[in-house]
């Protein structure tokens, strides 16, 4: 059966530096290259990455005369009242508002979250049809998933971001009957394989293997990316001299083929939502109006 509705994608670890928002924003320009609708969410009032990204590209297009693609995008700050629960309650109803302003339109919702907990992160995690995980590839920086034995190399106790998840899957099950798909990506991943990297691979296999998730690759450490944020272009727009001061170089390449890559591996449902856009499925049929609506009712 056909697909209606926005698909979700939430990038979400509780550790900074994993490369969450360089990854949310190439996956939402490629998605706009291929054809698809796509709308972006920043739920990090401290940080705002993504909302930068955003900005600059815009800033940059404008400046520079260029015709190049935009999410439509929405910034949510954290409410700062006295009450947690109205502080809760306003955050949630930023949060339906953007969600209900897009769930019609687009075909993709990239949401970014914050290296923190906080109730617009478990909010976006609840909405996740494909939760992304980026995981530096340390063995330092496997403890934001779960804390390893080291004598077996087992995973020995959930960390605080995976039993948020495991919540968030729970939630997700119970109010639609839907699950979340779980990738875990390997990010900056080193150029030269060692003991290390094969360490690390073993152990997030067997934390997938314990979480219920899936492990794919991700990026190299590559410093393309730190030079194009403040233009706000990505590896998948057309970058030449005037915009790189050179011709792209084969590191580019490469990033841009890793995150083609990366978006396979994801499964996302492109073909079935061309499909549903085709067949033009009525809008009661749409999953996430029917989420954010019980979510309320719970609430």
């Amino acid at each position: 059966m056909a697909r209606r509705g926005v698909h979700v994608i939430v990038v979400g670890n509780e550790k900074g530096g994993s490369g969450k928002s360089t990854t949310a924003f190439h996956l939402a320009i490629y998605l706009l290259y291929e054809g698809f609708k796509v709308a972006s969410i920043d739920v990090d009032s401290r940080q705002q990455t993504l909302t930068w990204y955003v900005r600059n590209r815009r800033d940059w297009a404008r400046n520079h005369g260029l015709r190049i693609p935009h999410t439509t995008h929405f910034h949510l700050p954290l409410a700062r009242g006295d009450s947690v629960r109205e502080n809760h309650r306003a955050e949630f109803g930023l949060f339906r508002q953007a969600v209900a302003e897009v769930e019609h339109d687009a075909d993709f919702l990239v949401i970014d979250t914050p290296g923190f907990d906080t109730n617009l992160t478990r909010l976006a995690h609840s909405l996740a049809d494909t939760l992304v995980t980026p995981v530096n590839d340390s063995l330092i920086d496997l403890n934001v998933m779960a804390q390893i034995d080291p004598v077996t190399g087992e995973p020995r106790e959930m960390s605080h971001y995976s039993r948020l998840v495991q919540r968030a899957r729970s939630e997700r099950l119970a109010i639609d009957g839907r699950t979340i798909d779980w990738v875990l990506v390997r990010n900056r991943i080193s150029m030269l394989s060692s003991r290390n990297m094969r360490q690390v691979q073993t152990m997030l296999e067997r934390i997938a293997l314990r979480l219920g998730c899936r492990v794919a690759d991700g990026i190299a450490e590559r410093v393309i990316f730190r030079s194009l944020f403040p233009t706000g272009m990505t590896v998948f727009d057309p970058l030449g001299e005037d915009l790189l001061g050179g011709l792209p170089s084969m590191s580019h390449m490469s990033a841009r083929q890793e995150y083609r890559n990366l978006v396979s591996a994801l499964h996302l449902p492109s073909a079935e939502i061309i499909a549903a856009r085709n067949a033009q499925a009525p809008a009661d049929s749409d999953p996430v109006r029917k989420f954010i609506h019980m979510m309320q009712t719970d609430s």
